[in-house]
């Protein structure tokens, strides 16, 4: 593969593992987000249950797509020279440890579990997840990182 098709490290039959993976943390902590509204306007508990659920799932899967992405990282040394790879990776640590202190925050009883710190928490995540979305988005379309010539 040429400089300017850096390959996938961590592939099945060629497909890039890390964007199989991304989408479930992308939904769970959005919803965590939504859910978290929802709590806020309610109060009613369901929603702060959904909410540590859905983080604990996107930690789960987050953490599988971290791995993915890392194999891909530190596997390619091409893959690493690509402008937004680094702002990418750490912005994706960013999420995961932010993520990681709301589920924290999400294990506390009632209303502090959410209102405010856990809403905040997941207001940035979202916001995060945005800037590295756009960054990831550019690694593929851009500099065509695990795309096939």
């Amino acid at each position: 593969m040429s400089e300017f098709h850096p390959p996938s490290k961590a592939s099945i039959a060629g497909h890039p593992i890390h964007p199989m993976l991304v989408p479930f943390p992308i939904v769970c902590f959005t919803g965590a987000l939504a859910t978290d509204i929802a709590y806020w306007r309610t109060a009613d508990i369901m929603w702060s249950n959904f909410s540590a659920w859905l983080l604990t799932i996107g930690l789960l899967m987050g953490g599988l797509a971290a791995l993915a992405g890392l194999v891909d990282f530190l596997g390619s040394r091409s893959v690493r020279a690509q402008g937004p790879a680094w702002p990418h990776m750490i912005g994706n640590a960013l999420v995961l440890g932010l993520s990681l202190l709301n589920a924290l925050i999400h294990s506390r009883d009632a209303w502090t579990s959410v209102v405010p710190t856990g809403l905040i928490l997941s207001a940035m995540v979202v916001a995060l997840m945005l800037v590295t979305g756009w960054l990831g988005w550019s690694m593929v379309y851009r500099y065509r990182v695990g795309v096939l010539p």
